[in-house]
């Protein structure tokens, strides 16, 4: 699991210097190999290789006959790109992804879980100022309801 934070810049061709306490805590199985992909939001996200094989296989399991399954693979995977650390822990990010999530010299990785939002930090400051103003009534609408459905699972 991922924690943190982080602004950092995208240099002019592309690249992304991943912070040294991020690339700490990529898991081992990753081997350092990332998977970029873009985001439900207008943003990028960042996966070790090891979790996207996790998703790609729970995504060959579905339906593929099922026209919104196919729709749903399709716009999930777009663009999706095996990344590489260099030596200096630079990702490279491919152009039309950069262009897709409006990404210029400023932005900000955020750790969420088992992946990392690449943002723009214009993006991501708006994003932020819409915080809802009932944060407590949006944390009980979506965890609120979980030690009832672990009883009813037992």
């Amino acid at each position: 699991m991922f924690l943190g934070e982080f602004e950092c810049k995208l240099d002019a061709k592309g690249r992304i210097i991943l912070p040294s306490v991020l690339r700490k805590q990529l898991p081992q199985a990753a081997a350092e190999r990332l998977v970029v992909n873009r985001g439900f939001e207008k943003c990028l996200v960042i996966y070790p290789k090891n979790e996207w094989d996790s998703i790609t296989a729970e995504l060959a399991k579905q339906n593929s006959y099922n026209a919104r399954t196919r729709e749903f693979i399709r716009y999930f995977t777009r663009g999706a790109t095996e990344l590489v650390m260099d030596n200096a822990g630079r990702i490279l990010v491919p152009k039309p992804l950069q262009e897709y999530a409006a990404l210029k010299t400023e932005i900000i990785l955020s750790s969420q879980l088992n992946k990392v939002e690449i943002w723009s930090k214009e993006s991501y400051d708006r994003l932020l100022s819409n915080e809802p103003e009932d944060f407590a009534r949006l944390a009980e609408e979506v965890m609120g309801n979980k030690n009832n459905e672990r009883r009813e699972n037992d």
